[in-house]
């Protein structure tokens, strides 16, 4: 009798161990999951453009910033912080002189994209990227996420933009 009561016990022990640790665990493997975006969404290439970028410096970069439907809509309503869903696209482009405009327009003005530099992007989902203030941030290079290493300067960078969720691109309607 004591040898199956200190067997029932032995198993009762054994069970809450289990139980206490199982959640633990599970939690363990939600706060490893990547904080950044590691797939490119698909259908970028048909959503509404936002704006156009230029940037100088190291990037001397020409670009579309596109939006899906639920971006677009947060953008067009004003909506503050961003409904989680919302995917904004940063198509960026190198930028050559276009010699046929150029001969139209008499001198050297006119530019249009060169080789594509690389595509970003930034996910709203305020639980899987609290980390990063709601944003999951992804670049991609010839269809190939960029190392992480070059991603932990993302969020730094965009945590500058507080007051408009993070993000630096206004629409432009």
């Amino acid at each position: 009798m004591k040898g199956i009561t200190l067997l029932l016990v032995a198993v009762v022990i054994l069970a809450g161990i289990v139980a206490f640790t199982a959640p633990a665990s599970l939690h363990a493997d939600d706060s490893a999951a990547p904080i950044f975006v590691t797939k490119i969404p698909p259908g970028y290439r048909d959503w509404r453009l936002i704006s156009v970028a230029h940037e100088e410096g190291n990037l001397n970069s020409i670009g579309a910033v596109l939006g899906n439907d639920v971006a677009i809509k947060a953008y067009r309503k004003g909506t503050l912080p961003f409904p989680d869903g919302s995917i904004i696209a940063a198509l960026h482009y190198g930028h050559v002189p276009s010699e046929e405009n150029n001969k139209v327009f008499g001198q050297s003005q006119s530019f249009v994209p060169g080789p594509p530099t690389n595509i970003q992007f930034m996910v709203k989902d305020s639980t899987k990227y609290a980390a990063t203030g709601g944003w999951g941030f992804a670049t991609f290079i010839d269809g190939k996420p960029a190392a992480a290493a070059s991603m932990k300067s993302c969020f730094p960078c965009h945590s500058q933009a507080k007051a408009s969720d993070l993000v630096f691109t206004r629409y432009a309607p």
